[in-house]
């Protein structure tokens, strides 16, 4: 499994590269983003060093599964980084996750990604979920438009939307 490119009405969805490294550190330099999440905003050292470990995919250790894997893209408006979205795909089952930086939020930029990577994950026929902190009324207001369901199922104080 490869991430390929695609695109939705408005973004360009590009292969995650670490030479993004440094556009997305000033995408994700605003500390809100992590409210819900945790974690502080990276240095661009720290994202290109996590985005080389990303490109490479998982290691095939106990820790992850032979048919695990990683599925990355930072999406573009015009020529501009805003944000990611990512899947994790283990067998059947494809967790996807977004962001958008601070700058460009309240445009439906986020659930436009969302749904367009649901759609190609789903055209493989794989199941896709999320994990959503319960206050975070944005992102279930993405989920519910991917066409996820909240659950009771919870993981780390998220629920699990499948």
């Amino acid at each position: 499994m490869i991430a390929a490119p695609f695109s939705t009405a408005r973004l360009r969805l590009l292969p995650l590269e670490p030479r993004y490294a440094e556009q997305m550190a000033a995408v994700l330099a605003d500390p809100a983003l992590y409210a819900f999440t945790g974690g502080e905003p990276p240095t661009v050292e720290a994202l290109q060093a996590r985005y080389e470990r990303q490109v490479a995919g998982p290691a095939k250790s106990d820790e992850h599964r032979i048919d695990e894997h990683w599925l990355n893209w930072v999406i573009q408006v015009g020529d501009e980084l805003i944000g990611y979205v990512q899947s994790t795909v283990t067998g059947r089952t494809a967790e996807i996750a977004w962001v958008i930086g601070t700058a460009w939020q309240g445009h439906g930029y986020a659930k436009e990604a969302a749904v367009g990577l649901a759609d190609r994950l789903r055209a493989q026929d794989l199941r896709v979920i999320a994990h959503i902190h319960p206050d975070h009324g944005a992102s279930t207001a993405v989920a519910a438009a991917v066409g996820l369901t909240r659950t009771d199922e919870m993981d780390d104080g998220e629920h699990l939307w499948a």
